[in-house]
């Protein structure tokens, strides 16, 4: 495939400017006539053999889609054709991975090929919920309601992760300042006092033995303490992205005591804000479980909404299949069944949405006002010990000098 930069003139005289893939210019050639222009100039676009460095880095954040739903919905409201909302998105996007995915997506819709399908031959940029939503869109010729929908949802979801990430920034810091110190007090301060001790002809203590043996090993054999924290990291990371280790790692967030409480919130936040919004889009029920069902963040929570799926399937009411898991709570349980026996079943989620969007709010403060002062705790525990092991032999050597 080629690519050809293209100007063509529409029928209101205005000139427009495009990039197209085919295999000659006749196809960009077709490609103009079906869509009633005047052609101006068509010329070929050399391939760079290698890609932009930013662009192979970039990364397109919940941010970047919310944007992008925001807008399209602005243009299709506005009476704009989806390959003319296209071709505006994809010149003024900032984000090079989205802007490349998006000429990729205009191109497939100046062929015919729907938005949906488009946009689903990249699903490391568009997520699978999106891209149904915007099929049922297409299907029921709602498009710009759904990508209202769309972007409240991904705006919503945004302000989750940043909430989230806001949440450790202060933890990190401080077990990084923790970390600082002790090597600081290890690879600096020991040392002057190593051939005081060993001089002093005094048996020194277990906790002195231990923090010289930790300094002399950071000092002369630091890469080795860094090859095995790499290979940790590395190990971790491999292990995570198993089926069996992201199903472990996320039952654990789940148990301990520190993050169960916010895990949970984040679980029920995602779970019933993404199904108001399939269900209001006019998706049955099984298959907005199904959507929801790879949105929720967590392997656990992802393997109880499967079976709820099954009992729905067997006719029991979404309410009571959600009442024989573990991680719902009560509280939704009772809401979707008011919601079931009201007929307003979007409704009541959307509310009940909101309503743990604001609990997931509180829990992440209770989080982070715990996590600080046990960080704060641990810091001060393992300096202290240092301290403290440079301090013994001192006062073994005044008891001497008595």
């Amino acid at each position: 495939m080629i690519t050809f930069k293209y100007k063509v003139m529409n029928q209101k005289g205005e000139k427009i400017e495009g990039t197209f893939k085919a295999n000659s210019k006749n196809e960009v050639l077709a490609m103009i006539e079906d869509n009633s222009y005047y052609p101006i100039e068509i010329k070929e676009v050399l391939e760079r053999e290698q890609q932009d460095l930013f662009e192979s880095f970039s990364k397109v954040k919940t941010k970047d889609l919310y944007i992008f739903c925001r807008q399209f919905h602005t243009m299709i409201n506005a009476g704009a054709n989806i390959s003319n909302a296209l071709n505006v998105l994809r010149n003024q996007t900032a984000n090079k991975k989205l802007k490349k995915c998006l000429n990729e997506a205009y191109d497939d819709v100046q062929k015919g090929i729907s938005l949906s399908e488009a946009l689903g031959k990249h699903n490391d940029v568009f997520p699978d919920l999106l891209v149904n939503m915007i099929n049922t869109g297409e299907v029921s010729g709602n498009l710009d309601i759904i990508m209202s929908r769309m972007a409240s949802h991904f705006e919503k979801e945004n302000k989750i992760n940043n909430q989230l990430k806001s949440a450790m920034v202060y933890p990190m810091v401080l077990a990084g300042l923790s970390v600082v110190v002790v090597v600081f007090l290890l690879t600096f301060i020991m040392p002057t006092f190593v051939g005081m001790f060993e001089g002093s002809g005094v048996e020194l203590p277990v906790p002195t033995r231990i923090v010289m043996g930790l300094s002399k090993f950071i000092r002369t054999k630091w890469y080795i303490l860094l090859v095995v924290i790499g290979g940790g990291i590395y190990g971790m990371k491999t292990y995570a992205k198993t089926p069996v280790g992201r199903l472990s790692l996320d039952g654990l967030k789940l148990k301990l005591p520190i993050i169960k409480d916010t895990t949970e919130k984040v679980i029920v936040s995602r779970f019933t804000r993404t199904l108001a919004t399939v269900l209001a889009s006019g998706v049955s029920l099984v298959q907005a479980l199904d959507v929801v069902q790879k949105v929720v963040g967590n392997k656990v929570a992802e393997k109880n909404l499967g079976q709820v799926k099954e009992k729905v399937l067997k006719g029991v009411s979404l309410g009571e299949a959600l009442g024989e898991t573990t991680i719902f709570p009560v509280m939704l349980h009772s809401m979707i069944k008011i919601g079931e026996e009201s007929g307003s079943l979007d409704d009541i989620l959307d509310k009940t949405a909101n309503f743990y969007d604001e609990e997931l709010e509180a829990a992440l403060k209770r989080m982070t006002t715990m996590i600080e002062p046990l960080m704060i705790i641990i810091m001060g525990v393992l300096i202290g010990f240092i301290v403290i092991a440079m301090m013994l032999p001192m006062f073994d050597m005044t008891k001497t000098v008595q």
